[in-house]
């Protein structure tokens, strides 16, 4: 299980390295990855968005110039795993829509594929995934009906338990920052760790061992919506 979160760039550049890790594990083919919900900065308002660079420099108490350094760190740890990364022009904002979309994607078989397209527009593409029409779009090139997901956007209810669900259980779990790894229910990996940590705890949790926190430290987001950058 690992938490995904759209505005969390450790999450873009963690799952990269996690796929990379998972690709060198021996027992790949008997792994079922499923992407869970957890938001960064759940009580702000739906379409209250803000440039990521200002929000950076607000938070941080850090000058512009610093803020775009900062994202500029980031960039480099992204395009070294193959990632496109637009250091400016990206918004913040909600991302409980995305979360609801992804739960029904993740029912039609189509979750992943939501969610690496919801990644590289927000953070390589000029769309915004805080616009309705930008995550229909996305949604319908992921496989899913047009139908639907505007159906699913249009009532505010559907799959909202199930996003809440995921985060309860995030809570349970210890994982009050994100990337964070479950493997087994019983083997935790936090952080966007190199992809041969992500090998080795695969190796530990198939052979058995015992939960202990794998890797050292690691980027990752919390739920006030700061980032380590």
């Amino acid at each position: 299980m690992a938490p995904l979160v759209h505005a969390c760039p450790w999450c873009y550049i963690g799952k990269a390295r996690f796929e990379k890790g998972l690709a060198a594990f021996a027992h790949r083919e008997k792994v079922e990855v499923v992407h869970r919900s957890f938001e960064l900065d759940p009580g702000r308002a739906k379409g209250d968005t803000a440039p990521v660079v200002d929000m950076l420099a607000r938070k941080y108490g850090r000058s512009l110039e610093e803020a775009r350094a900062m994202e500029e760190r980031v960039a480099a740890n992204a395009r070294a795993e193959g990632l496109g990364y637009r250091t400016e022009g990206r918004d913040h904002g909600n991302t409980f829509d995305i979360h609801r979309l992804l739960h029904l994607a993740r029912e039609r078989g189509r979750q992943n594929e939501l969610l690496d397209l919801a990644y590289r527009a927000n953070f390589a593409e000029e769309r915004s995934v805080f616009d309705a029409e930008v995550l229909v779009r996305l949604a319908v090139e992921a496989g899913l009906e047009e139908a639907e997901v505007r159906a699913v956007l249009a009532d505010e209810d559907a799959y909202a338990e199930a996003v809440r669900s995921d985060e309860r259980e995030a809570a349970e779990l210890g994982a009050n920052g994100v990337p964070f790894f479950v493997l087994d229910r019983r083997y935790g990996v936090s952080g966007g760790q190199p992809a041969e940590v992500f090998t080795r705890a695969l190796e530990q949790a198939w052979e058995g061992r015992v939960l202990q926190p794998v890797g050292g430290e690691a980027e990752v987001c919390d739920t006030d919506g700061s980032c380590a950058v």
